[in-house]
């Protein structure tokens, strides 16, 4: 992804500390700018969470009272949430600079931030993943409709010491 491209991912009152940790491996995979989170159920067991790559420490991963009051001027509002009248992810073109909220594993976007929404998009399963597999899911599309890095320099910089493996044509 273009670093001239800004993605920032909002978080309704988050309820796993694992599928926390999960978006996290995922914000930082994707090069999100920032997680924010509301609520107190992931600031009370954040302690437990398994951020393996330590992204917290890479980009901002901040608590706050109300998702609106930190979107960034000049960035579109993105609510990811099975509402009827969505976008199906497929269908959807992302903005350039885009800031994704997503609900809670165990409820929903608030009704004032769709509200705001730019856009409300949805990814068309059969039943409803977690958290986690959400944000990853559509970052993964942001991505992949973008233009971006690839190639052997990539990969050798994207995997662990663990996995050194090469095809039999390299």
């Amino acid at each position: 992804m273009s670093s001239s491209k800004l993605s920032y991912i909002g978080l309704v009152n988050p309820k796993s500390p694992v599928n926390v940790a999960s978006v996290l491996r995922g914000a930082g995979c994707f090069n999100a700018s920032a997680v924010y989170y509301t609520g107190e159920r992931y600031t009370r067991a954040r302690e437990f969470y398994a951020d393996t790559k330590d992204v917290h420490k890479q980009i901002p991963v901040e608590a706050v009272p109300d998702l609106q009051q930190v979107i960034p001027e000049g960035v579109k509002v993105v609510v990811i949430e099975l509402v009827e009248g969505a976008i199906p992810l497929p269908e959807y073109q992302h903005p350039a600079n885009a800031f994704y909220i997503f609900g809670p594993e165990d409820g929903s976007v608030p009704a004032s931030l769709v509200a705001r929404a730019d856009d409300v998009v949805y990814v068309p399963t059969t039943g409803c993943m977690n958290l986690a597999a959400t944000a990853n899911v559509v970052l993964y599309d942001r991505l992949a409709k973008s233009q971006y890095q690839h190639g052997d320099e990539l990969i050798r910089a994207s995997r662990d010491r663990n996995n050194q493996l090469r095809t039999e044509k390299s």
